[in-house]
């Protein structure tokens, strides 16, 4: 029996449709994943998922190809790779009992758990006798910054652990050696700078449609940025609270204000453009399973910044406490599920493009 029979069936289609792409290579300046496939006479399954999450999904090599459908080979290189990313997701969860979580999409599972954290915390703040009032010191007149940071401390913490032990596992699947600094600094630029969503030619990739645009780089820089700005602002939050007793809350010209109104809406803004993206693309790349998790945690990244925004709009006002508890609602479901949706993809993508850049280096054949 061959390795490729010995693969699942997404698995094996990734090797197939490789194996056919090596001996074409009308692709192999389009990004990084064909000078990797080049490399190789053959695909194990540990090559496949590399390829897989070295692979950004920017669409133009189905446009490009002489054998996608309706050619008899059927090459379709995102929708096999993207189906093969969702597995190696699943595949490196912890605990393993969430494995399922990524393959059935996440759209129900998340709205699930927002709904449920939402009811949880809006009987949370309740028993706050001010729950319906307004309070000078805003937000922490109804749940107080200790019960606050508790709750969500044990939720940030058991996220964290998760994200950790699934790198972890990623980069022994993918087999990697110490890498030299100049391969983590090479592959976090790439990675910052969205380097191979340029569709090979720096006119975009093709996405929604055939047409090259800058669109949804554009959108993935204001959702990632947007995001890094508003985590950025809460760690400044923190330093302010426990390292120098500034309590909140801080007012508009304060760094965390400065940091987070911008994120917050890079981020309204970004999410809303990939989702709207998303709606528009073309059916035949798409996986359904990767699509429907995508857009599950484009979804809570969305709420996640609008009702933070919405929070400061009424923190003064009667509709604090039930804003509140929405807001944190949300959060509460955002911190739950990434390490169990496509947040993930962030953290497997490095890893794949470190090992780019230490394969690139030492030549490997």
């Amino acid at each position: 029996m061959s390795a490729t029979e010995q693969m699942d069936p997404a698995r094996a289609e990734v090797a197939r449709v490789m194996s056919i792409c090596n001996a074409c290579r009308y692709c192999e300046g389009h990004c990084a994943v064909f000078p990797a496939m080049e490399r190789r006479l053959d695909f194990a399954a540990a090559d496949v998922d590399y390829l897989a999450n070295l692979c950004h999904n920017c669409g133009a090599c189905y446009h490009h190809c002489q054998y996608a459908d309706p050619h008899e080979f059927d090459v379709n290189v995102p929708k096999a790779m993207a189906a093969v990313r969702t597995e190696t997701y699943a595949d490196f969860a912890w605990p393993s009992l969430f494995k399922p979580a990524f393959r059935r999409g996440g759209a129900v599972a998340a709205a699930a758990l927002a709904v449920g954290c939402t009811a949880f915390l809006v009987g949370l703040s309740a028993l706050s006798a001010g729950y319906g009032a307004a309070h000078a010191n805003a937000f922490y007149g109804v749940m107080p910054h200790d019960a606050m940071a508790g709750v969500f401390g044990i939720a940030a913490i058991f996220a964290f652990l998760a994200l950790a032990i699934g790198v972890l596992r990623c980069w022994r699947s993918f087999g990697l050696p110490s890498p030299a600094r100049s391969d983590v600094m090479g592959a976090i630029h790439d990675a910052f700078t969205l380097r191979y969503l340029d569709g090979g030619s720096g006119d975009g990739c093709t996405y929604p449609d055939e047409r090259p645009s800058q669109t949804r780089r554009v959108m993935h820089h204001l959702t990632f940025y947007g995001f890094l700005a508003c985590f950025a602002a809460t760690s400044v939050g923190t330093v302010f609270h426990y390292g120098l007793s500034w309590e909140a809350p801080y007012g508009y010209l304060s760094l965390p204000k400065l940091l987070g109104v911008p994120g917050g809406v890079m981020l309204t803004i970004g999410t809303a453009g990939l989702l709207w993206l998303g709606s528009k693309a073309d059916e035949r790349p798409k996986d359904q399973t990767a699509f429907a998790m995508n857009r599950a945690f484009l979804i809570l990244l969305f709420l996640t910044a609008v009702t933070g925004l919405g929070l400061m709009v009424v923190k003064t006002t009667i509709w604090v406490g039930p804003a509140l508890a929405i807001h944190l609602g949300v959060v509460m479901a955002f911190f739950l599920t990434a390490p169990y949706g496509k947040f993930v993809h962030g953290f497997y993508r490095i890893i794949a493009l470190i090992a780019h850049h230490l394969e690139r280096r030492n030549g490997v054949a």
